[in-house]
């Protein structure tokens, strides 16, 4: 097998069948031998019906798991565990994909110099943006999983989104997989498992390609468009940061485990929230906000799990 798409899902059956389709109808060359892995993380809908209905129409190229154990890095690493393919793609649920977009995305890799790639996730918007984004900021859209880096085809120095990356098989063999404490697991936000995972083939020099040609798009959905669910993404992003990368080695002033400048820096956004006029800016200081208070939440977190870990000395 040439190619694995593995599609994670999690109680979203109203909206897998329709993504499903986008993918298995994907154009590729005919001596490319590839298939669709739906890992289903331990839905409790219909998914495992959805997924035997296109079985009878796609036998020869659909699988289906399950995985038990919640969590998305849990349900990636059962995939990759259980995947055939020399090239592993990753997709989410509920995006639906341009008919080239598995052709291009994986062409790259018949090279030897990329290690992995990703592409393009444009959002499907049902209505117009609220006046409260900060558009103009290039990760402002991160919470509803777009990327659009504005750049040519080439060297990717970042990592991909996780709805549209693919990588070879053998990076997962000598770097390892998807570190389970990140990434989604339920309804919680925690991320950065993507992050975390090419920061370690960065440091192995490893290189991955960026493919614009590549597109995949991204329903936004109406309850995604609020203050609310914006404030907890950034707000566990942050927290996400700390868990997977540590604190800077530079850090030296710490109370109760957390760096003192951090109080600086909340005094500083929460004064230019609380005055901000104009509702992006406003908002994207509010946003601030929210991160630094997650980081100081992990940061105490850790500093409190690392004292009942210390050996205690014993009495004489």
């Amino acid at each position: 097998m040439d190619i694995t798409v593995i599609v994670c899902t999690y109680n979203r059956c109203h909206v897998l069948a329709n993504s499903l389709e986008t993918v298995l109808a994907s154009n590729l060359p005919k001596s490319i031998r590839w298939e669709v892995l739906v890992v289903d993380n331990n839905s409790n809908d219909d998914t495992r019906q959805v997924v035997a209905k296109l079985f009878d129409r796609h036998a020869d190229r659909l699988r289906y798991l399950f995985e038990p154990r919640q969590g998305l890095s849990r349900a990636r690493n059962t995939g990759i565990e259980r995947a055939f393919g020399k090239i592993i793609v990753f997709t989410d649920d509920d995006v639906a994909v341009d008919s080239e977009w598995l052709h291009n995305l994986t062409r790259g890799l018949s090279e030897s110099q990329w290690a992995g790639a990703g592409g393009r996730v444009l959002p499907r918007w049902a209505s117009s943006p609220p006046n409260w984004l900060p558009l103009q900021d290039r990760y402002a859209l991160a919470p509803l999983a777009v990327f659009d880096p504005a750049m040519e085809r080439g060297p990717l120095t970042e990592a991909p989104f996780g709805a549209n990356m693919a990588f070879r098989c053998a990076v997962f063999e000598k770097y390892g997989v998807f570190r389970e404490d990140l990434g989604r697991s339920g309804d919680n936000l925690i991320s950065n498992e993507e992050t975390e995972f090419c920061s370690r083939l960065f440091s192995g020099g490893e290189q991955l390609l960026y493919e614009p040609s590549a597109v995949v798009y991204h329903p936004v959905s109406a309850n995604r468009i609020k203050k609310e669910y914006f404030l907890s993404w950034w707000q566990d992003k942050a927290r996400s940061d700390v868990r997977a990368f540590g604190l800077p080695p530079e850090t030296k002033w710490f109370v109760a485990g957390i760096p003192l400048h951090l109080f600086r820096r909340l005094t500083v956004w929460t004064i230019r929230w609380l005055s901000g006029i104009n509702p992006a800016s406003r908002f994207r200081s509010k946003t601030k906000v929210w991160s630094i208070v997650g980081t100081i939440g992990e940061c105490h977190r850790l500093s409190r799990r690392s004292l009942r870990s210390s050996p205690t000395t014993p009495s004489h």
